[in-house]
């Protein structure tokens, strides 16, 4: 199973999105605090529509007690600031996608730790960055689509 993590959200409009696209394929989501919006938020909701009970999603107050329990996976860090693109690597459909905040992505220090689990989506040079939601789709049906899109 596929599992997507994201590390302090801060747009709810962005999780929502996820979120119908994790109810969309049986993809797991897992939101690490703190959050920048509440769950109950009304934009979280009407964003992820009314797919929120088909979403296997869990809620962490860190990153590492969430990475402890994953070490067997391949687990992967997006970010600009990675070396190998997002295609390079062989997907297994185990993978977990963890993407940072909108506003600042993951941290240096984390990315440090892990310096050949990080991968990049290429964009055009000037052009800050992807939307959080477009980005977690490009990694989710990228990593499927390997697989042969399983349960699809």
């Amino acid at each position: 199973m596929i599992d997507v993590v994201l590390v302090e959200p801060e747009i709810p409009q962005n999780t929502g999105s996820v979120a119908r696209m994790c109810a969309a394929t049986g993809v797991g989501l897992h939101l690490v605090g703190p959050l920048g919006f509440s769950l109950d938020d009304k934009y979280l909701k009407r964003a992820g529509l009314d797919y929120w009970g088909d979403v296997c999603m869990g809620v962490h107050k860190d990153l590492d007690s969430f990475l402890a329990g994953v070490k067997e996976r391949p687990v992967w860090f997006l970010s600009k600031k990675g070396s190998t693109l997002y295609t390079q690597p062989e997907m297994s459909g185990d993978e977990v996608f963890v993407f940072g905040k909108e506003s600042v992505g993951l941290p240096d220090e984390l990315l440090a730790r892990h310096p050949g689990a990080v991968l990049r989506i290429p964009i055009r040079s000037g052009v800050r960055s992807l939307n959080l939601s477009a980005s977690v789709h490009i990694m989710v049906y990228h990593a499927l689509a390997a697989r042969g899109f399983p349960g699809l």
